[in-house]
């Protein structure tokens, strides 16, 4: 299958730059897969589809400020440092530009005294560094959010809680589970009232949830390798609705991605699993875990609109853009939703 079958226009100016006011103030673009109808909601409209029974399952992932912005020891030349994942202790792996400045055995120093050694180039701008104090220590102090490159503009201070899930706890992700940012906690607790089960799981985002597909065929493409959990409390809830006792509407492509490895992992018996997932899920596929799916609108050409093609139908998915982009909704990580029925 060719990567351009996944192409579509958007002017960008649908680039949603910042989050609605509230962030129940989203619109809702509803497909029905078994009665092939498109219809068009806001947000808070999505309760009308649950049933009392149903579980909503989300990634409770907190993005970290994993930016960093420091100077090459000796230089005035500026480096920034995307911080991606631990290695082991206080060796990370890290995303840096620009790259061909920094090799093996560059110490980078940063403002508030720290420092950090290159002792590894690894494949393109990545780089194995050490750093003198706990990573996430440093980022907390100085460090940046890291707003997807499709945001034209620096983090300011309410990014800092508007680009972050209201039920976010464990820290360790890039970029964050998008399709949750819809939800308040008001809301939440509305959806519990009905009788949903809310159910939380952990998938850390990476960085290449933003990375190009850069080869012509799906199936030469590799996805980065992203860490997650199912705890024991979460495995048996999932167990009890996968045994008829309600259906999972899951919320984000990243919540599908732990999911669908976690039944891989276990060989089906969804007990309770920690560990890194390379699944790519692209057309065709049989999911396992997701009976509805919300989602936000992904970019062209990329694997997370893949995702979603292979749950709905790639012609289905890009005929509901194709309307979405005539009736003007917000797209990517600000923008609006998806309910895939």
């Amino acid at each position: 299958m060719k990567v351009s079958e996944f192409d579509y226009e958007l002017p960008e100016r649908l680039i949603a730059q910042h989050p609605p006011e509230k962030r129940t103030d989203s619109r809702l673009l509803v497909y029905d897969r078994n009665e092939d109808r498109i219809e068009h909601l806001q947000f808070p409209d999505i309760t009308r589809f649950f049933d009392s029974g149903d579980a909503l399952v989300v990634n409770d992932t907190k993005v970290f400020k994993a930016r960093l912005y420091g100077k090459k020891e000796g230089t005035s030349g500026q480096v920034e440092f995307l911080c991606l994942k631990p290695v082991r202790d206080a060796t990370w792996k890290v995303l840096c530009r620009p790259a061909k400045r920094i090799r093996k055995g560059t110490t980078i120093l940063f403002d508030d005294g720290s420092a950090a050694h290159v002792i590894e180039e690894t494949s393109g701008g990545e780089r194995i560094v050490e750093f003198t104090d706990e990573p996430l220590n440093i980022c907390d102090r100085i460090g940046e959010l890291p707003l997807p490159p499709y945001i034209k503009r620096n983090a300011d201070d309410s990014d800092l809680a508007r680009y972050q899930t209201v039920y976010s706890d464990p820290v360790g992700s890039v970029a964050a589970p998008t399709a949750g940012l819809h939800f308040s906690n008001d809301m939440l607790n509305g959806i519990q009232i009905l009788g949903i089960e809310i159910i939380r799981i952990t998938l850390h985002v990476g960085w290449g949830t933003f990375k190009p597909v850069a080869v012509d065929e799906v199936e030469d493409h590799s996805v980065e390798r992203e860490w997650y959990t199912v705890n024991s409390e979460s495995a048996a809830s999932i167990s009890h609705h996968r045994n008829g006792k309600g259906r999972l509407f899951v919320v984000g492509t990243t919540t599908t991605r732990a999911l669908e490895s976690w039944y891989r992992d276990t060989s089906g018996r969804l007990t309770a699993y920690s560990g890194e997932t390379d699944l790519f899920i692209r057309p065709p596929y049989q999911f396992n875990l997701v009976d509805k799916l919300v989602t936000n609108f992904h970019l062209p050409r990329s694997s997370l609109l893949m995702l979603v093609s292979a749950f709905a139908g790639r012609e289905n998915i890009l005929r509901c853009y194709r309307e979405a982009v005539e009736k003007e909704y917000r797209f990517y990580s600000y923008g609006d939703a998806m309910l895939l029925l």
